[in-house]
């Protein structure tokens, strides 16, 4: 699958951190080292990279804000007391935390809780925004550090 996306270039790298964001378990950094092998500009490779993350995040968001918590188990495959867990380590820290959005493990579930609680979605946009371009460049430079 990784190989197909990287076929179709810089809309691969959107589509694979666009999916990457969501509950699905895929890796974007893959699809982006391959472009970047492949001769891709750095910059548009990172700057779509952070977009499609950061839209797929935003996407858990609002799939938490509807507060169906029946579609949340069942098709996202989120326990209840996992987002409830969530919600009590979030309720003090606020909003921004969305900028550690880009972690493994809780990554994904850190905008859906924040969705659930009915966080600013300003803060969380511009803070998701900057961890994730923050986790892309960081891959982007040891990548090029390890050339």
């Amino acid at each position: 699958m990784l190989d197909a996306l990287m076929q179709y270039g810089y809309v691969g790298l959107f589509i694979a951190s666009f999916l990457s964001a969501t509950i699905l378990p895929f890796s974007s950094e893959a699809v982006l080292l391959g472009i970047l092998a492949l001769g891709g500009n750095s910059w548009i490779c990172i700057l779509l990279a952070t977009l499609g993350n950061t839209l797929g995040g935003l996407t858990n968001y609002f799939l938490g804000k509807m507060g169906k918590m029946v579609w949340i188990e069942k098709y996202l495959k989120v326990k209840k007391e996992k987002l409830e867990k969530m919600q009590q380590w979030l309720e003090k820290k606020g909003a921004s935390m969305a900028f550690f959005s880009f972690l493994p493990i809780v990554g994904d579930t850190i905008p859906l809780a924040l969705g659930y609680m009915r966080a600013n979605i300003y803060i969380v946009t511009v803070f998701m925004l900057l961890g994730k371009f923050l986790r892309y460049l960081v891959v982007f430079y040891g990548y090029k550090f390890l050339q």
